[in-house]
This record gives C-alpha cells, sequence and structure tokens, in this order.
C-alpha cells in the first residue's frame, strides 16, 4: 500500500475586493497538502489557513465539484481550468503538479464577464443569451411515444455532443478576443438538429447571436482556443452551423 505524498505550492492569486478594485496578485505558501487532494481541496486548505490568522479568505465558485456544473471558473497557470484536457478546476488533482511549483490562479478576463471578487466572475450574461433563446413549441399532456418522432441517429449524436456544454465560459476566458461563439453555437446547435427545435429554429439563432453581440462579447477569430480550453470537447463545426443557421434566418426574415 503506497500512501500519497505531501506537498508545499506556492501560490499567486488573484485578490480583488469588488468590481470597482484593482486588484493585484498575492503570494501564498500552502504546506503539507496531499497530492490525491483536487485543486479546490488545496484552496479550501489556503482558506482555512487564513481565517486561522484573521484574514479574508479567497472566494471562489464552486458547486458540483464533479465537473458538471461549470462553476469552477479560474485561469490557472493562463489557460481555463488548467492545462490538463477535458478537465475542470474541480476535476483536476495535485498529483499532476510538483512539490514546490509556483501556480498562478486569476479569474475569467473578459469584459461579458466582470469580476465580482476574487476569482469569482459574473456569467450572467450565458443566462441573457440562453433566455433570448426562448422557449421550444411542444404538446403538453401525456408523455409521446418514443418512437412517434424518428430522430436519425447522427442528428441524435450531433445534439447530445452540443449539449454536453455546461457554460462554464472557459471558451470565452481562452479567446484572445473573449468570443462566445462556441458557447452559443452549442446551445443553437442543440436543438437545431432535433425535430423538436425546428418551429422557433430561425428565430432562436438571430435572437442569441443579437444577445451575445448586446453582451459585448468579442468577434471569433476560428484559432482554435475555445474547443482546446472546453471540458467537454464542444467541437468548432459547431459555430459552422451557427454561421449557417444566422445566414437562414437572415434569408426568411
Amino acid at each position: 500500500m503506497t500512501t500519497s505524498k505531501q506537498m508545499t505550492l506556492k501560490l499567486k492569486v488573484w485578490r480583488q475586493k469588488n468590481a470597482k478594485d484593482q486588484g493585484r496578485f498575492v503570494d501564498y505558501t500552502v504546506e503539507g497538502v496531499n497530492q490525491a487532494a483536487s485543486f479546490l481541496e488545496m484552496l479550501d486548505v489556503l482558506n482555512e489557513q487564513l481565517i486561522r490568522k484573521g484574514e479574508e479568505p479567497v472566494a471562489f465558485d464552486h458547486d458540483c465539484r464533479e465537473g458538471i456544473c461549470g462553476s469552477c471558473a479560474m485561469m490557472i497557470n493562463g489557460c481555463a481550468h488548467g492545462d490538463m484536457p477535458r478537465t475542470t478546476a474541480c476535476q483536476l488533482h495535485l498529483r499532476h503538479f510538483n512539490d514546490g511549483d509556483t501556480i498562478v490562479i486569476e479569474p475569467w478576463r473578459a469584459r461579458a464577464f466582470p469580476i465580482i471578487k476574487d476569482l469569482v466572475v459574473d456569467r450572467s450574461a450565458f443566462d441573457r443569451i440562453i433566455s433570448a433563446g426562448g422557449y421550444v413549441s411542444t404538446n403538453v399532456g401525456n408523455a409521446p411515444e418514443a418512437n412517434s418522432i424518428p430522430v436519425p441517429q447522427q442528428d441524435a449524436e450531433a445534439a447530445m455532443d452540443a449539449a454536453a456544454c455546461i457554460g462554464c465560459g472557459a471558451c470565452v476566458a481562452q479567446c484572445k478576443n473573449a468570443s462566445a461563439m462556441l458557447f452559443v453555437s452549442a446551445k443553437v446547435s442543440q436543438m437545431a438538429h432535433l425535430p423538436q427545435g425546428q418551429p422557433e429554429r430561425a428565430r432562436r439563432a438571430r435572437n442569441m447571436v443579437a444577445q451575445m453581440d448586446k453582451e459585448k462579447f468579442g468577434a471569433c477569430s476560428n484559432t482554435g482556443a475555445c474547443e482546446a480550453a472546453c471540458p467537454k470537447g464542444i467541437k468548432l463545426t459547431n459555430i459552422a452551423l451557427l454561421n449557417r443557421e444566422l445566414a437562414r434566418a437572415q434569408v426568411k426574415s
């Protein structure tokens, strides 16, 4: 039976009291953290140390800690959620770091994601984009029979792949222009592939893109940084589909 190694890590954490504060990096040292611990558990240890010293703990978002909710939004050594592929910050473990490493931790950097405090940003712009998409028309009452609306397997799989987006904002944070095209395209593609999403198809694409522009996200330059940073592997092909959906909507209008 092997025992987990104890580590000492040097942290450079972005501290910012509120949206109006200028903010700065503060150096901390965390000693005796278990190599098997998760990244957020390490931040918990840091906060326990700060509280014992009578200092303000580091504010950071989290909820499920299972890579589902997308709340753990932070840049780790310049990479959204860290440099491990298909991994959220809460799924990142200290075994991927070395004893004595210096780790730089900061919030998402985007005008559409204003900083609330420390590592916490306001991602409600995503909620407003989703709301702009509106509702999906469907028959009410008893659930329809499973095979009454046939869906080709290829379309079903494409819809499920797009629906895997958890709205964490890593694509925005990693993009040099802070573009939200990957997020918006995933949400538009999800319904565009399914028969239930057809009645509002054109309106959905037009309204969601308009809201994205209103939120002042940057333009897409197709560098692929968004796909590389996405913890759920959302593909750039969704952006191509969004562009086609928007062109179709403009023709119909």
